[in-house]
C-alpha cells in the first residue's frame, strides 16, 4: 500500500531563525503587530510503499533522519496519511 508521510521539518527553539526574523519584520511594517513570533521551517511529503502505517513511519523518520533533517539544528515530525 502507498502511504503519505508528511515531514515537518524546524529550527530548534533554541537557535535563531533569520528568515523568521526577517518575515516578522515585514509584518511589522504591514501593521501587523498582533503576530508576536514566527518560525519558518520545511514540509516535505513523500509517497511511501509499506506494509502498514507504522512501517511507513519508520522509513519516512529513517530517510528524515539520514537526509532530510540536520539534527545539529533542527527537529522535526512525521505524519502518515493513507
Amino acid at each position: 500500500m502507498t502511504y503519505t508521510a508528511h515531514v515537518i521539518i524546524m529550527p530548534l527553539k533554541e537557535l535563531l531563525d533569520p528568515q523568521g526574523k526577517a518575515v516578522m519584520g515585514g509584518l511589522g511594517n504591514l501593521g501587523l503587530g498582533a503576530i508576536k513570533d514566527v518560525r519558518i521551517g520545511k514540509h516535505i511529503t513523500l509517497q511511501v510503499e509499506a506494509g502498514n502505517s507504522d512501517e511507513a513511519k519508520s522509513i519516512a523518520e529513517e530517510a528524515t533522519k539520514k537526509l532530510l533533517a540536520n539534527p545539529v539544528m533542527e527537529q522535526f515530525e512525521v505524519h502518515i496519511a493513507s
